[in-house]
């Protein structure tokens, strides 16, 4: 195998997932560097990986990076695996792909499972666009302000959480974002007690709140992004509505046009309460 540092993809939980050509390069490679080393064991166990390991994470310190230097300085390979997953995917290993290419090593990736793409594959939302934020704080007040300036993204968001936080997460988007933003809640991806349970946000607080099962395991929130509602009124209508705007209180302006148009007057308010958010025309 030539000399370099490979992102190996690992199961996310079944390990019917495993790539054979990620086995091939766990077995060919003269290190693996591992963000647990014990939780990595199983794995390489299964498919007969005798390897050397060395444990590489967010507080791995220079001797680290040292040892993984030495053995590509000697015309060696080394492995990266995180526990789950695609590494460097809402974790820090990107200082090492830089430590690696700025001394003038390949960095090679070895794709496969991702639980961000997993999900977005089977939430039932828009997927042309998306953003991936990983985890949002876990203090109440920083994960508000992070959800606020999240709030008008018109793309399919992405979230990891903790279990023990997952009630909490929900409350927070239900309180910024609206209890009736759409959600897909992907708990234990291929694994034994899988859950893709899709609803409102308020739904699926509920549903958590009300079942300690829901609150254990890894877990992918998918929330949609916020509706563009001017793209489906129309140029005609956003022009009728804006200017009855200028004249009438817009609960009133949005009451008129839903009655001679035949759309919801919720999805019209919205429309102006928007619009002035945009461009601060003042009151509507």
């Amino acid at each position: 195998m030539d000399c370099g540092l490979y992102v190996v993809a690992t199961p996310i939980g079944n390990f019917g997932d495993m790539s054979q050509r990620a086995v091939d390069v766990l077995q060919a490679a003269d290190l693996i560097a591992a963000e647990d080393t014990r939780h990595s064991q199983r794995l390489l166990q299964h498919f007969a990986v005798d390897t050397p390991v060395m444990a590489y994470h967010d507080h791995s310190d220079e001797c680290a990076q040292g040892r993984i230097e030495a053995c590509l300085t000697t015309g060696g390979s080394v492995a990266l695996v995180s526990d789950a997953g695609t590494p460097l995917i809402s974790d820090p290993g990107y200082r090492l792909v830089r430590f690696v290419q700025e001394r003038g090593f390949a960095v090679r990736p070895v794709p496969g499972a991702c639980a961000a793409i997993a999900a977005l594959s089977v939430c039932g939302l828009a997927t042309d666009r998306f953003l991936f934020e990983g985890f949002l704080p876990a203090r109440s007040d920083a994960r508000a302000n992070r959800l606020a300036g999240l709030e008008r993204e018109n793309v399919t968001l992405i979230f990891y959480e903790a279990p023990h936080r997952i009630e909490a997460c929900l409350q927070s988007m239900v309180e910024v974002l609206g209890g009736e933003r759409e959600v897909v809640m992907a708990r234990e991806m291929t694994k034994t007690f899988e859950t893709i349970r899709r609803g409102t946000l308020a739904e699926l607080a509920e549903f958590v709140a009300g079942d300690s099962n829901q609150q254990k395991g890894e877990i992918v929130l998918v929330v949609a992004g916020k509706e563009r509602v001017e793209q489906e009124l129309g140029a005609d209508v956003a022009a009728l509505l804006s200017r009855l705007a200028e004249e009438l209180p817009a609960s009133r302006a949005a009451a008129v046009v839903a009655d001679c148009t035949g759309l919801r007057k919720k999805q019209l308010y919205q429309y102006l309460i928007a619009m002035k958010e945009d461009n601060g025309r003042g009151q509507v």
